[in-house]
C-alpha cells in the first residue's frame, strides 16, 4: 500500500483547460441550489412545498433544487475522469483530509465558543474521527472511496474494454435499474463508496476508450438538453400526482445518484463540458479550486444548516415573497462566493506552506513508513 501512495510531490502539471473546471463551479452551484431546497425545511412535511406541491412558487422551487444528486454524480465523474490516468499519492490524499477536517473542527468550535450549539460527545466524536459514516455522508464516502482508487486503477489496466463494457453494464443493471425502481420487490440498499466506484468505472471508460460520439458536442448536448427536459418533466408530474394521492414525490425519479435519469443527466452533461472548448482561464480554474472547499463549509454539519438555511437566511419565511425566486438564485450564488473566498484564502495561507514544508521532510517519513510496513508483511508471511 506504501508502494501506492508513495508520492510525496506532484510533477508539475501543464496548464489545465478550463472546460471541466467551469463545470465544476456549475456542479457546486446545483449543489448548494439543491441544499437550498432540501435541507431549509421547504420539503419537510409541514413545509410550504408539501402543503402546496403545485403552486407556481414550489414548481419553481422544485425544478430549482431538482439537480443536487446529479451534481454529486458530475463531481465524482471528475475524478473518475482525471484520476483513471493518474496516482494517488499520499500528498494527495493528505491534502483530502487536512482540508475535511480543518473545515470540521474549526466551525465545530465556532458553534461551540458562539454558544450557537452545546458541547456533546457524540458531536465531539463525529468531528475528530475523519470517518464516522460510510452510507450517506459525502466527505467521509468520498475519503474511502479515494482510498480504492490505487485498486480500482490496477483493475481497469487489466481488463480488457470488453470486460469493462461488461463491468459498467452490469453495475447499472445492479444500481440503476433497482434504483430506479425502488419499491416493493426492488428496493436497494446503497451506500455512496460502492457506487462512486461505479461512476469512476463509468469515466475511466469515457477516458480510456474513446468513441466518435463521446467527443461529438452536437450530439451529446442534444441528448444532455433531451434528458434535462426529461427530468424537470419528471419533478413537474410527480408533483401533481404526489398532490393527487396525498404523497410527496416530486424528485421520486432524480432523488437519488443511482436513479437512471440522475445517472444520464450527469454522464451526458459531463461529456458535453468535456468537449467545449475553452482555453485556460485563471480566473475560472482558481474558483474551481475551491468547490469541494464550498461543499465541505456550506454542508458541514446538521448545526451549519440549521444555522444557515433557518436562522440566518430564513429561507421558509422568504417563500411567499414576490421576488423570492431571486432571493433564492442569490442565496445560491452569495453562499457560492462567500465559501469560495474562505477556501481560496485557506489555500493560500495554510495548504501551500504546509505542503512546501511536506515537500521538505515527507522522503524521509516515506522512507520509514516503508520500512514499517515491510517489517509488519514480513512478520505476517505477506509477500
Amino acid at each position: 500500500m506504501s508502494k501506492m501512495l508513495a508520492g510525496g510531490g506532484e510533477a508539475a502539471s501543464s496548464k489545465r483547460a478550463s472546460n471541466i473546471e467551469l463545470f465544476r463551479i456549475i456542479t457546486m452551484l446545483l449543489i448548494v441550489a439543491h441544499h437550498y431546497v432540501v435541507n431549509s425545511g421547504l420539503t419537510a412535511v409541514d413545509g410550504p412545498i408539501a402543503e402546496s406541491p403545485t403552486s407556481p412558487l414550489s414548481i419553481f422551487l422544485l425544478l430549482f433544487g431538482a439537480w443536487g444528486k446529479i451534481g454529486i454524480n458530475c463531481f465524482v465523474m471528475i475524478t473518475g475522469y482525471f484520476m483513471c490516468k493518474s496516482n494517488i499519492t499520499a500528498k494527495k490524499f493528505a491534502k483530502l483530509l487536512c482540508e475535511i477536517m480543518l473545515y470540521r473542527i474549526v466551525l465545530f468550535l465556532i458553534f461551540l465558543l458562539t454558544e450557537y450549539e452545546n458541547f456533546s460527545v457524540t458531536a465531539f466524536v463525529k468531528t475528530i474521527v475523519p470517518i464516522t459514516s460510510i452510507k450517506y455522508k459525502f466527505d467521509d464516502c468520498y475519503m474511502v472511496f479515494f482510498l480504492f482508487i490505487p485498486f480500482l486503477n490496477y483493475l481497469i489496466k487489466h481488463i480488457s474494454e470488453r470486460t469493462h463494457f461488461f463491468l459498467i453494464l452490469l453495475s447499472c443493471l445492479t444500481y440503476v435499474l433497482f434504483g430506479t425502481l425502488k419499491c416493493g420487490l426492488f428496493a436497494l440498499n446503497m451506500n455512496y463508496v460502492s457506487w462512486f466506484m461505479v461512476l469512476y468505472v463509468i469515466a475511466s471508460y469515457i477516458r480510456l476508450y474513446p468513441k466518435k460520439w463521446f467527443d461529438n458536442t452536437k450530439i451529446c448536448g442534444i441528448l444532455l438538453l433531451l434528458f434535462v427536459l426529461m427530468s424537470a418533466a419528471s419533478v413537474i408530474c410527480c408533483a401533481y400526482l404526489g398532490e393527487r394521492f396525498n404523497i410527496f414525490i416530486p424528485f421520486y425519479f432524480v432523488t437519488d445518484s443511482n436513479s437512471f435519469l440522475a445517472v444520464a443527466v450527469g454522464v451526458l452533461a459531463f461529456l458535453f463540458f468535456k468537449n467545449l472548448r475553452i482555453p485556460y482561464n485563471r480566473f475560472i480554474n482558481t474558483v474551481a479550486a475551491s468547490t469541494f472547499g464550498v461543499l465541505l463549509i456550506h454542508a458541514n454539519s446538521d448545526t451549519m444548516r440549521r444555522w444557515l438555511w433557518n436562522d440566518t437566511l430564513d429561507v421558509v419565511g422568504h417563500f411567499g415573497d414576490e421576488l423570492m425566486p431571486l432571493y433564492a438564485i442569490g442565496c445560491m450564488i452569495g453562499i457560492f462566493t462567500i465559501c469560495s473566498v474562505i477556501d481560496i484564502i485557506r489555500i493560500n495561507l495554510l495548504e501551500k506552506p504546509f505542503f512546501k514544508l511536506w515537500d521538505k521532510y515527507w522522503n524521509g517519513v516515506s522512507s520509514w513508513i516503508t520500512r514499517k510496513e515491510k517489517a509488519f508483511l514480513d512478520k505476517m508471511s505477506i509477500m
